[in-house]
């Protein structure tokens, strides 16, 4: 299976890089530093705004890890994610989004989230605005074989991976223990199960560790 990974310089992009060269995957990185970072063999110099349908052609999969915090880059949720959808609309590319976890939802009514709750901190906020405007304006691409998933609440960088998770929805999951924690590793492990089982297209999927 041949996939490109786009703004692969990141931690949670190189440990899905590392997961699908460790099951034997072709990958591609994508990113904007000078030298290669990722555990991938084949690296590509290129800013996410500037890539191109011949680019991202022939891939299975392409997975955006885009992230961005500070307050002048967080539209840029919405606009890399508008970019990749045009290049790849109509193809039979699979677009995976590493998504973010304010915009799980805390009741089946689906009319509260988890950063409308008082425990959630102010300062992520914004973030949690921007990234919960891309997603809904992801929903509205009919011509995109999308996948959103998100991780638990705690996203952990150096967390151990264990390979065990627990796969939700929409809602926000606890497990056994009552928390909502994932690493960065096992989370790579969903985003790598999920694109070689090819299921959940046009939807929200998120993962807790088990």
């Amino acid at each position: 299976m041949k996939i490109a990974i786009v703004a692969a310089d990141g931690r949670a992009a190189r440990k899905i890089a590392a997961e699908a060269v460790s099951r034997g995957m072709d990958v591609t990185c994508f990113g904007r530093r000078d030298t290669n970072t990722t555990p991938a063999d084949k690296y590509v110099k290129r800013d996410i705004f500037d890539l191109t349908k011949e680019d991202l052609s022939g891939f299975d999969a392409v997975v955006d890890a885009f992230g961005a915090w500070t307050p002048e880059t967080l539209d840029q949720h919405s606009s890399t994610l508008k970019h990749l959808c045009d290049l790849l609309a109509g193809t039979q590319t699979r677009l995976l989004v590493v998504g973010g976890a304010g915009s799980l939802y805390l009741n089946k009514e689906h009319t509260m989230t988890l950063s409308d709750s008082p425990e959630f901190p102010d300062s992520y906020k914004p973030l949690a605005g921007a990234m919960a405007k891309a997603l809904a304006e992801l929903r509205k691409r009919d011509d995109v074989l999308w996948t959103y998933i998100t991780p638990a609440g705690d996203f952990r960088a150096d967390g151990e991976r264990t390979g065990k998770y627990i796969q939700g929805g929409e809602e926000l999951t606890l497990n056994s223990r009552g928390e909502s924690v994932i690493s960065y590793a096992d989370y790579a492990v969903c985003m790598i199960d999920e694109i070689e089982a090819e299921k959940h297209i046009r939807q929200r999927i998120s993962v807790v560790q088990a």
